[in-house]
């Protein structure tokens, strides 16, 4: 009896060229549905799953392979006398190959219109089931799932044999997929549910390998990048340059996290309306941040905020790269610039710049991406929100006697929006939508202090401080009432909240709490 394959795919790339080598190789085809069709389109002989089954598709096609003449078919051991017997008993014929690729709910889920009951129905039930019995009893079947296996199955198909750890090796691919699959749909259930309702047990992962990288922090180090497809950081399009780094990714990411703060592509941010910005980032700390009349203006005043810092650095830019903001990049050595699109003149230019990584990233792909936030530890992993909801001005307070100005309102909410940027201990010194010195990661905020002030310098006099933590101590205000600072924002909150508020009211400056705090660990 001629050995029979069964094709069920949704993705038809490849299936004719497939079937036609299963045909010459002598196989007899079982295919349902939509798979049936193409395959009869192309001439090729195929016999329907209702056929073969005897039992017709119903429920609007929701059952058609869920069916003993199927699966037994599948299961059933070669080697085993009493499998063997129960198929003669039924009339039962084997399968030797399985071709399966599920519906496309990835895809559907990624529509912006799409509906719960789209998206349900667009839950594959028997190709699953096909894919994991064809992967259990892989010593006797082979099962695809994925068009790019195909050239290597029909070559070795051509060569006479298919070897155990080919088999073996399609076997993990399938249950890859499946669990690929089943993880996108928890993924989405529990978008569609509030927290409260979406609370699991357990945290299921099933990231595919994106890239591999060189090494990872240190040359010593092996490296992998794993993405959720389609969105965030691995939907964007590597235009020029060498290979992003381990380093470079993680960079990228801090660099767009503070750059959204005043939207991407266009769109607003937390109901704040967009302004152009550009960022420069340096070991995932910002060193550089500005506003500007477009996206030019903003980066090169991001640049003057630190240009000594800024070498080799990492850039984020929340506009489109035109020409005169091409100019600015190559103007100075960096590694990497991340944007919502590069303009055609702007790739002319930093074509000379060919180690330049260029990354085109859409704001769609940011939408998709997920808001957990997850941080390996030892044999774990930490899981939280991101950190990224709208600034709340109505909790704020004027905690000391003299109001903040229009105009050092305005630096406040500057500074503290980038302020939640920066490493733990974080101060931030700014005005006119500019940083002008930034203290990240020391072991007391007044050391971070320090080195904001010094790196401001001149600039200082007249700017106004951002604190991610309360100040445990009024060392801080005094020290920034001594390079003239005029105003400090900071989530109040310490015990000794009276003693800066003092120092404030005793040195001039204008104190506003926040109510909220932003460690960035």
């Amino acid at each position: 009896m001629a050995p029979t394959a069964l094709l069920s795919v949704s993705n038809k790339d490849g299936l004719v060229p497939l079937a036609e080598g299963l045909l010459a190789a002598g196989y007899q085809l079982i295919s349902s549905g939509g798979t049936a069709a193409a395959l009869a389109a192309a001439g090729l002989p195929v016999t329907k799953v209702a056929e073969h089954t005897g039992a017709p598709e119903i429920l609007g096609g929701r059952v058609k392979t869920l069916h003993p003449r199927i699966h037994g078919g599948i299961l059933a051991k070669r080697s085993e006398p009493s499998h063997q017997a129960d198929l003669e008993a039924q009339g039962i014929a084997t399968i030797d190959v399985v071709v399966v690729n599920l519906y496309p709910f990835r895809e559907t889920i990624a529509r912006p219109d799409v509906s719960w009951d789209l998206a349900i129905e667009n839950i594959d039930i028997g190709g699953p089931a096909m894919v994991r019995a064809a992967a259990k009893n892989h010593a006797d079947v082979a099962v695809l799932t994925s068009p790019s296996q195909y050239p290597a199955f029909l070559e070795a198909l051509a060569a006479g044999a298919l070897s155990e750890a080919l088999r073996r090796r399609l076997a993990l691919e399938a249950y890859s997929h499946t669990a690929d699959y089943d993880t996108a749909i928890s993924a989405w259930l529990a978008s569609q549910l509030s927290q409260e309702e979406a609370t699991a047990e357990q945290l299921t992962l099933n990231l595919p390998a994106r890239q591999s990288l060189r090494y990872g922090e240190n040359p010593h180090q092996n490296a992998t990048w794993y993405a959720q497809p389609g969105a965030g950081l691995g939907a964007g399009e590597q235009l020029q340059g060498k290979e992003l780094s381990y380093n470079n990714i993680l960079d990228l990411e801090a660099a767009l996290a503070t750059v959204r703060e005043f939207g991407y592509g266009g769109q607003p941010a937390g109901g704040n309306p967009f302004q152009p910005a550009a960022v420069v980032v340096k070991h995932t700390n910002p060193c550089g941040v500005a506003t500007g009349s477009g996206s030019a203006n903003a980066l090169e005043r991001a640049l003057d905020a630190d240009r000594v810092s800024a070498f080799g650095g990492i850039v984020a830019i929340n506009g489109p790269v035109d020409a005169a903001t091409a100019g600015h990049l190559t103007s100075l050595f960096l590694e990497c610039v991340v944007a919502p699109v590069f303009e055609p003149a702007a790739r002319e230019l930093l074509a000379a710049k060919a180690n330049l990584r260029l990354l085109e990233l859409d704001p769609a792909a940011i939408e998709r991406a997920s808001r957990q936030q997850l941080r390996s530890v030892l044999g774990g992993v930490l899981v939280q929100e991101l950190d990224d909801q709208p600034v709340d001005e109505t909790v704020w307070e004027v905690v000391s006697q003299r109001q903040p100005t229009a105009q050092e309102l305005e630096d406040l909410r500057f500074a503290w929006r980038l302020v939640r940027h920066v490493r733990s201990n974080a101060i931030t010194v700014a005005k006119g939508g500019q940083s002008l010195g930034i203290g990240a990661g020391q072991m007391n905020r007044v050391g971070s202090a320090r080195i904001a002030l010094e790196t401001a310098g001149e600039k200082a006099k007249g700017a106004v401080l951002a604190s991610d933590g309360f100040f445990p101590f009024d060392d801080t205000v005094r020290l920034a009432a001594q390079h003239g600072i005029t105003a400090v924002i900071q989530p109040g909150g310490s015990v000794r909240d009276a003693d800066s508020i003092a120092a404030c009211d005793e040195l001039g400056l204008a104190m506003v709490t926040t109510g909220r705090r932003h460690f960035l660990h």
